[in-house]
């Protein structure tokens, strides 16, 4: 394969642990809209796809709602949320900062809007390590159509074979394959092992520090990876 000189990450589940906090918004807007109950299981199958898109994935007998149902969801997301909320996942802050200062280039590709995109990822100090982000309202098709990952590489004039795509749902990883990246799949995220296997990733991770064996460099200061 060829030398990874960047990467496209997903945001939820990837570098920050919002699940709770999704799941918590998912269920009040369900009881505000009268909608049939879903369980913790169901609901988490479709964190990293835009909320227009959820409803036809949960309630299949009620796909035009799709709008009022991600109406309804940021408004109830905007009462709850609180910088307590969320956190990284282990080591992400660190190793970002590493990658960076090595010269890997980074983005995030992400399925929130790019309003809330921009403002967790400064509320986490990472605005720095970013050159691009894309949200769900920035592209026509989310994933897993490549469109994402093509509106970062394209314009910043990134090689497909030279990025890799990380994330940890199927979507991304196929959003990754379609726009002809490497990708590499999370374990610790929001998808199952089994969605992870069917998407048939180049590399899995089980830790995010690991993306430093994947990219292959070696580290000025070696106590960062210990």
């Amino acid at each position: 394969m060829n030398k990874i000189k960047n990467i496209v990450f997903d945001f939820d589940g990837t570098l920050v642990d919002t699940a709770p906090l999704i799941l918590h918004t998912m269920q009040e807007t369900i009881h505000k809209m009268g909608l049939p109950s879903k369980t913790e299981k169901e609901c988490r199958a479709t964190i990293g796809l835009r909320l227009e898109e959820v409803p036809a994935v949960l309630w299949k007998e009620l796909p035009e709602i799709g709008i009022e149902y991600a109406k309804t969801y940021r408004k109830i997301f905007d009462k709850l949320k609180r910088p307590l909320n969320v956190s990284c996942f282990p080591e992400v802050s660190e190793t970002l900062y590493l990658l960076r200062n090595v010269g890997v280039r980074m983005a995030i590709a992400s399925s929130r809007s790019h309003k809330s995109l921009e403002e967790y990822v400064e509320l986490f100090g990472l605005t720095d390590c970013f050159t691009m982000l894309i949200g769900g309202n920035d592209v026509t098709k989310g994933k897993p159509s490549p469109d994402p990952v093509l509106a970062i590489i394209n314009p910043l004039g990134w090689k497909a074979e030279e990025t890799l795509t990380v994330g940890d749902a199927g979507v991304d990883i196929q959003m990754g394959k379609a726009a002809g990246t490497q990708t590499c799949a999370v374990t610790y995220g929001n998808g199952t092992e089994r969605e992870l296997e069917a998407s048939h990733p180049d590399y899995t991770i089980s830790n995010f520090r690991a993306l430093t064996e994947i990219i292959n460099f070696t580290p000025i200061n070696q106590n960062i990876l210990t």
